[in-house]
This record gives structure tokens, C-alpha cells and sequence, in this order.
């Protein structure tokens, strides 16, 4: 059976999708290709009706993991007050559900150490990603041009705690080192005490 472009499209948004999370709840190098393909009802065979190699599967999952993210940032920059919004931000990011559902979180805080040991499709998408991410933070920060180093180390900043939260064992220091990076940050930056944990997470 023959089958059009939309539908090798859509099967090509499932594999990247299910990529995507497997590669954020297991890491890069533990991403199975057959396995994947058999989450989406597929042969490991017709992978490379879509791929010419795992290395450009896993560059389109952190694409993927990317635009997600902006989405999720995106809509929190729509709120007119800056210091609302980087209160908030900073709320939604340095939390307990971000730490405890890496599948769906930042793929910053997740494949920061991994990404140096992949391929050039991956490194690539991922020094994309992290601008993206912080042109949109930036163009919410009061200033000029220093704005992109700011928003850059306050992203650093917040990934640096969530990744730190889930590598400890004890989950009364990983929640305290979430409150305390939470209230530390907006310090720094003149906001207001950390608000009760969000619902989402980026």
C-alpha cells in the first residue's frame, strides 16, 4: 500500500515525539531505535524511510524537546507585568514537578552533560534550543543589549538547580535546594519571595 507525504509526515511527528520523551526520561546514548519505532506500531526496518541515523533521530528529539519548552515559556511571557512574569517564571522552572517528570520537563536541565558526547544533528539542535530559550526570557528583561547575558545566566541558573535537585538521594535536600534556589534567584533579581509551587512545568 502506497501512502502519501502527509501520512509519512505524520509517522515521522510520532517517532520524533516518542524520541523525545525517551530520550528525556532515559538519556541520548539509552535511546533504542527498534524500541522506539515499536512504541508507534512500526517496524525497526522503516526507520530509515525517515532517518539516515540515530544521530539525526536524536537531533530531531531535541528539536522537538526545544519547541516544547518555548511553547511552554511563551505562554508565561504573555503577561504584560515583567516582574510577574520572571516571578513566574522562575516558579514554574525551579520546581518539584519539573525535577519529578524529566519525560516532559527542559531538556537544559536534562541533557546538558550528555549533549557534548553526541553527534553534530544533536549539538547542533540543542545550541539552538538554548537561544531560543533565552531570546524569549530576554525580551521580557528591562535593559539593552546586557539582557541576553542576563537571561543566560538566569537560565544556567534555574537548569543548574533543577539538575542538582534530581541527582541528590535525599529528597529533603533536593526539595530544600528547589526553595532555596527559588528564593535566591528572585533576590538577586529584585522579585518578590517564591510564590507556592506551580501545577506545569516548562
Amino acid at each position: 500500500m502506497r501512502y502519501g507525504e502527509d501520512h509519512k509526515a505524520e509517522t515521522r511527528r510520532r517517532v520524533v515525539k516518542a524520541a523525545a520523551s525517551a530520550m528525556r526520561r532515559l538519556g541520548p546514548d539509552r535511546v533504542s531505535v527498534a524500541e522506539i519505532m515499536g512504541e508507534v506500531g512500526l517496524t525497526h526496518g522503516g526507520f530509515y524511510a525517515h532517518f539516515k541515523s540515530k544521530d539525526a533521530l536524536v537531533g530531531a528529539a531535541v528539536e522537538a524537546a526545544f519547541a516544547q519548552s518555548r511553547w511552554r515559556l511563551s505562554r508565561l511571557a504573555r503577561h504584560e507585568d515583567p516582574e510577574v512574569l520572571l516571578a513566574g517564571l522562575v516558579d514554574f522552572y525551579v520546581s518539584a514537578d519539573h525535577r519529578d517528570h524529566p519525560e516532559r520537563g527542559c531538556p537544559i536541565a536534562l541533557l546538558s552533560s550528555d549533549i557534548p558526547r553526541q553527534g553534530a544533528p544533536a549539538r547542533e539542535a540543542f545550541d539552538t534550543g538554548v537561544h531560543g530559550l533565552i531570546e524569549i526570557i530576554a525580551t521580557r528583561l528591562k535593559g539593552g543589549e546586557e539582557r541576553l547575558g542576563l537571561a543566560g545566566s538566569l537560565l544556567a541558573e534555574m537548569a543548574g538547580a533543577v539538575a542538582l535537585s534530581r541527582a541528590v538521594s535525599d529528597p529533603e535536600l533536593s526539595d530544600r535546594l528547589l526553595a532555596e534556589s527559588r528564593t535566591r534567584i528572585k533576590a538577586r533579581m529584585g522579585l518578590a519571595p517564591s510564590s507556592p509551587e506551580q501545577g506545569e512545568h516548562p
